[in-house]
């Protein structure tokens, strides 16, 4: 009788995503603009790792974590982008129950891997700073693979967790989310169960998983201020400053539209309201994180003139 009636409270199949907006004139438009983000993201960030890979001066632990960081920007937009843009053409904006949990599941996998990419980065540049003679002792090629190894497992398994305890809740029946994607806080808001025990998990492991980056980021760049405050050299300190400027603006794009949109209610509780947000980490920082970080970049751009210089010369002697 027990499993009879969890049956039929879990009634949902699928979800409706109502996407960016329910106007059908500005569908089209739409659309037109996120194809284009989302060709530029793809193109940009398969540049930066090709640069990474093909030229020598660019094979050390900074780029090799950017590439790291351009492959995660690459799966972090398709998890939400293709889906969403299919939606934009189509009358019936449906999802899977199963369809729901899997883009779940690589949306919370790829943004924490972000953040601990991030984390990473800092702690590069902070050694690279505060300690320049032993940097390719300390940030040498094994402990590069195990930094990435690790949170690449890490966050899987947050994410196999968070996914997990969301799936088995029970969903009574209201199944419009108010987003372009599947996630966590209107899958929540839809569900009849009991949020208490999964609460826990938020306030235990989810904040220190979701936290604790942001705050390794925060410390690492205070060691490296005061680092940088010591160089006599305005131009060693400006160069020093330099190479952190590009890391430091990915980390306040994605942390500050991350914290405003989880941690911060809005005062009308309207999940439209975080909608600009939403699409400001999930799409915009991955298209925005290749030209900043190349924009910025003397040896990234050499690497780019190479490459451009090659292909013409090729061509004309074709």
């Amino acid at each position: 009788m027990e499993s009879l009636q969890r049956a039929n409270i879990s009634s949902v199949t699928d979800f409706i995503l109502l996407g960016l907006t329910q106007n059908p004139g500005q569908q089209s438009p739409l659309f037109a603009v996120f194809v284009i983000i989302y060709m530029v993201t793809l193109t940009g960030n398969s540049l930066i790792i090709s640069l990474i890979v093909t030229d020598q001066e660019l094979q050390t632990p900074m780029y090799f974590f950017l590439g790291n960081l351009s492959f995660v920007d690459i799966c972090f937009s398709s998890v939400t982008a293709p889906l969403m843009l299919a939606h934009l053409l189509m009358d019936k904006k449906s999802i899977s129950f199963q369809g729901c949990m899997t883009q779940l599941f690589f949306f919370i996998w790829m943004a924490v891997m972000e953040w601990f990419l991030l984390a990473i980065m800092a702690y590069d540049r902070l050694i690279a700073i505060s300690n320049p003679l032993r940097y390719l002792s300390i940030i040498n090629r094994r402990t590069c693979l195990c930094l990435m190894g690790s949170s690449w497992v890490l966050s899987s398994l947050h994410s196999t967790l968070h996914t997990s305890i969301i799936s088995s809740l029970d969903y009574c029946g209201a199944n419009k989310i108010n987003e372009h994607f599947c996630d966590q806080p209107p899958l929540l808001s839809l569900s009849c169960s009991n949020p208490a025990g999964y609460n826990i998990v938020v306030l235990t492991e989810g904040s220190f998983v979701a936290v604790s980056p942001f705050i390794f980021v925060v410390i690492s760049y205070s060691h490296i201020l005061k680092t940088i405050l010591n160089i006599h050299s305005s131009s060693g300190r400006y160069q020093a400053f330099s190479t952190c400027s590009s890391h430091l603006t990915s980390v306040g794009l994605f942390f500050g539209a991350i914290f405003f949109t989880y941690f911060y209610p809005s005062s009308s509780g309207s999940v439209s309201e975080e909608r600009p947000l939403s699409v400001v980490y999930s799409i915009l920082t991955p298209l925005l994180n290749p030209f900043i970080y190349s924009l910025r970049n003397q040896q990234v751009k050499r690497a780019l003139k190479k490459v451009t210089h090659h292909r013409l010369s090729h061509q004309k002697g074709m």
